[in-house]
Formats: structure tokens, C-alpha cells, sequence
């Protein structure tokens, strides 16, 4: 996971390491408020059904920006726990989290059930964004399938060795939500769009992928 600290630094950092951002121990345990003010930026999955896949973009993509599903990195982020109130009243997409780049997309219909929070993405039109409809069409054509939700952190739950038997090592249990980018690359096994395989969706990603080079190229990206 990447940490965006106040001043605009991101740092990679693993489960000690966030802990430490957030002005936690180690030996913590259960919910825990949080007052350390930054930003966490996780990867997601793109979800497109059979109609979707053939609809003009200008109509848009329906996209679940997130899911209680457990990550590389051992966390999970809780769906009942998103507050988007305030993102709704400038629900700008961007690209790769580039805050100096001018949004390329927006979102409409923020929802959340018990698989996720989900939208739907709208391009910007060619006519008066190039960029930001050339992304649109790489997200219809399948070339890029991945997006990735930047948050601050209101309250975790770091589980007790009985709860944390599946491998959940962290719990977002709420969350504010701060701007949503599309990326190339994403971190989350489960970050990859459902694609048409002999006419059914499936999922496509590599179980062995290690998560550090994406960090470590979107840090790279973000700072150069």
C-alpha cells in the first residue's frame, strides 16, 4: 500500500510500516480511531458485464471501486465503512493519482452493498479532452482494466490471532473517500477486469505476481 503523507511524500509501507503512519503499535489490537492525517492508496477491481462491454463510453463503465475482499498485502477495507459524502460533490476520476493532471473522467451512482462501493465512470469527450477519452477507449478495448481508490483512514481493526487465521493481518472498518484514479497496473488479485473467455466472464490475473514493483513504478510514476 502507498502512503501519501500531508505534505505530498508517498512512501511504500507494509503492515509495520502503516501502522507507524498512522501513530499505532505493533502490539495494538481491536478498533482503533485514527488522527494521523493521510492518504492510503489501494488498487481495485473493474467489473464490466456482457452489456457493458458493448456500450459507447460516453455511457460509461460500471466499476466497483472496492471490496472486503483480502488483498496482497493482507488488509481489507470494509464496505460498510465508506463515507463518500463529500467526494460526491466533486467526484473527479484522475489519472494514476496525478493531482496535477486535470481529471479525466467522473463518477455517478456511488453505491454500496455487501460486495463493495461501485459507480460508474464516465469519460471526458474527445472533443475537448484527447487524453482522458483516449483512456476511456483503452478501458473499452480492454487494455487497461485496473483503478485504484486513494482514502483517509477514520478507524481500523487489527485482529486477534483468532480472527486473523485467514491471513487479514489489518481492517479499514472506516474510511473516507478521496479521489478515485484509473492506473495501468494493478496490486489487488482481484484488481483486474472480467473479461469474455468462450462467452462467459471470468477473472484473469497471476496469483504469483508480486505486489512490490507496482508500488515501487506508481511511486516512481507519481514523483517524476
Amino acid at each position: 500500500m502507498i502512503v501519501r503523507t500531508k505534505s505530498g511524500e508517498f512512501h511504500e509501507a507494509n503492515f509495520s510500516g502503516l501502522l507507524a503512519f498512522l501513530g499505532l503499535k505493533n502490539e495494538a489490537s481491536g478498533l482503533q480511531k485514527i488522527s494521523a492525517d493521510v492518504e492510503l492508496i489501494a488498487a481495485v477491481p473493474l467489473s464490466i458485464n456482457n452489456e457493458q462491454l458493448s456500450i459507447n463510453s460516453d455511457k460509461g463503465f460500471a466499476w466497483t471501486l472496492s471490496t472486503f475482499d483480502l488483498d496482497r498485502y493482507n488488509e481489507r477495507v470494509d464496505p460498510a465503512g465508506w463515507d463518500f459524502s463529500q467526494y460526491v460533490k466533486n467526484p473527479v476520476v484522475e489519472w494514476a493519482h496525478r493531482y496535477d493532471i486535470p481529471a479525466i473522467a467522473r463518477i455517478e451512482g456511488l453505491a454500496v452493498d455487501d460486495n463493495g462501493l461501485h459507480g460508474t465512470v464516465i469519460f471526458n469527450d474527445k472533443s475537448f479532452d484527447a487524453f482522458g477519452w483516449g483512456i476511456g477507449e483503452r478501458v473499452k478495448a480492454g487494455v487497461i482494466r485496473a483503478g485504484s481508490v486513494g482514502f483517509r483512514v477514520l478507524e481500523i481493526e487489527i485482529p486477534s490471532k483468532e480472527d486473523s487465521k485467514d491471513g487479514t493481518s489489518l481492517i479499514f472498518r472506516k474510511q473516507e473517500l478521496l479521489e478515485f484514479s484509473i492506473c495501468n497496473v494493478p496490486a489487488n488479485p482481484y484488481a483486474l477486469t472480467k473479461t469474455m473467455s468462450n462467452g462467459k466472464l471470468t477473472n484473469i490475473y497471476d496469483e504469483g505476481t508480486n505486489a512490490v514493483p507496482y508500488w515501487s513504478g506508481l511511486i516512481n510514476n507519481l514523483e517524476g
